[in-house]
């Protein structure tokens, strides 16, 4: 039992414990509100560079499953249209995790509409439908992630970028590089 005037040990182990437990749950959080690898300012539209993003992530450690474990990056070239569209389209693995993600910027004063999708190599689909601010900002548009069924690499992306009324041509499509082959 602590003295007059002293703290409980117990209640100050628990308030420790409480810190390390909010700091725990924070650092996802952190993470995610940094922004894509390699964008160094909100000015510039920087994807990930094409080389950088095919270097696979080496080893799968069990200490690297948790919130700090790195994230492979497979990106399709960037692209970009007459109408003022710049995008790339990239394929993310993390632990279990696979999800799509589009890097683009609209600088053609008018907004668009995107669809984003995730196929798996067993022909199941996962889209996303994005609305395109017209303004030179990058932005990203992501699917949900889904846990990996089978081979990684063999996960496509793809983003069809329109005008948002749905008339006129297809303005630009990007995709990831395309699925490792098993095949020789």
């Amino acid at each position: 039992m602590p003295g007059p005037g002293r703290p409980d040990p117990r209640g100050i182990r628990l308030l420790a414990l409480l810190g390390v437990v909010a700091a725990m749950a924070a650092l996802p959080l952190t993470v995610a509100s940094a922004g894509p690898v390699g964008e160094a300012d909100r000015g510039a539209f920087r994807p990930p560079a094409h080389d950088d993003a095919k270097r696979p992530v080496s080893g799968r450690s069990p200490l690297l499953s948790g919130p700090a474990a790195a994230t492979a990056v497979r990106c399709g070239p960037q692209l970009s249209s007459g109408e003022g569209i710049e995008a790339q389209t990239c394929v993310l693995t993390r632990g279990p995790d696979i999800w799509a993600r589009t890097y683009y910027r609209n600088a053609g004063g008018e907004e668009l509409s995107s669809v984003l999708n995730l196929m798996a190599p067993d022909g199941r689909t996962v889209e996303m439908r994005c609305a395109v601010v017209a303004a030179d900002d990058p932005e990203t548009c992501e699917t949900p992630r889904q846990h990996v069924s089978g081979d990684p690499g063999a996960y496509a992306a793809i983003a069809e970028f329109a005008r948002r009324d749905g008339g006129g041509p297809l303005l630009l499509r990007s995709g990831s590089e395309r699925p490792q082959s098993n095949e020789r």
